[in-house]
């Protein structure tokens, strides 16, 4: 694989497992130092990095809780100190905000705590990580927003984190104007259904899952590695005249 990132560093928020996971190991073969966020599974996380270690991949692990936005400042700190011993300078090029939660309260059971743990994660932390990035962020640099395809086509189950990954394709469009003159290309990756943890209970259910493949024209679940490609092609240079964009992931789910 041609390493289109080498030299450069990336940042993966909740990237312990799943989609975030599967990014980390994509920019590491890519090239990149990659610097990955986690917050409960401290154990994933050593088990990415040591994955990427294994592969010949550069990666190290920062733990943040990502529902407290005044956590942020400090993990850019942390990264800053890590970039610095390790490459000279605390120059960020790539930042992936990809960290959730789980929350699939409907509008009966919903609570206000739930409701502000989802936003927080899901909208409110990836605004304030890239507040606290644009002082590092390289000129010509990438901002990748994870959305879902359930942002325009939003579920009853569902509707908090449905409106989040709505706020975050707004934001998208808002942040690629105003870092456009930058160089700075500001994208959203919406997956659709997708074989994560987050949907394991939905795939134990064989009905389910036939009915989501037949509603999909390549027949089947994506896979993490499906989404991280189209991430991967976001960071590179090949994707620089691209901006402002909520690109579908879905396999063509629901065409």
């Amino acid at each position: 694989m041609a390493q289109t990132l080498n030299g450069k560093t990336a940042l993966v928020t909740g990237a312990s497992r799943g989609i975030g996971q599967a990014i980390a190991k994509r920019f590491a073969a890519d090239g990149a130092t990659v610097a990955i966020t986690y917050n409960a599974s401290s154990a994933g996380a050593e088990e990415t990095v040591a994955a990427i270690k294994k592969a010949g991949g550069i990666a190290f692990a920062l733990h943040a809780d990502l529902a407290d936005a005044g956590s942020i400042p400090e993990l850019f700190d942390k990264l800053d100190h890590e970039l610095t011993e390790r490459k000279g300078n605390k120059t960020l090029d790539i930042l992936v905000n990809n960290a959730g939660n789980l929350g699939w309260g409907g509008l009966t059971d919903a609570t206000p705590d739930a409701w502000d743990t989802m936003v927080a994660v899901h909208a409110r932390a990836p605004f304030f990580m890239v507040q606290s990035a644009l002082t590092r962020l390289s000129d010509g640099g990438r901002i990748i927003n994870i959305s879902s395809g359930l942002s325009t086509r939003p579920q009853p189950m569902v509707p908090i984190y449905s409106m989040a990954k709505a706020a975050i394709n707004n934001l998208t469009h808002a942040l690629a104007m105003e870092l456009g003159p930058r160089g700075i290309t500001v994208n959203a990756v919406a997956p659709g259904w997708t074989r994560t943890e987050m949907n394991a209970a939905v795939r134990e259910d064989a009905s389910i899952v036939k009915a989501i493949e037949a509603d999909t024209a390549f027949g089947r679940f994506g896979e993490t590695t499906d989404i991280a490609a189209v991430v991967a092609f976001l960071a590179s240079d090949e994707g620089r005249w691209v901006t402002g964009q909520v690109i579908e992931a879905s396999g063509g789910y629901r065409l």
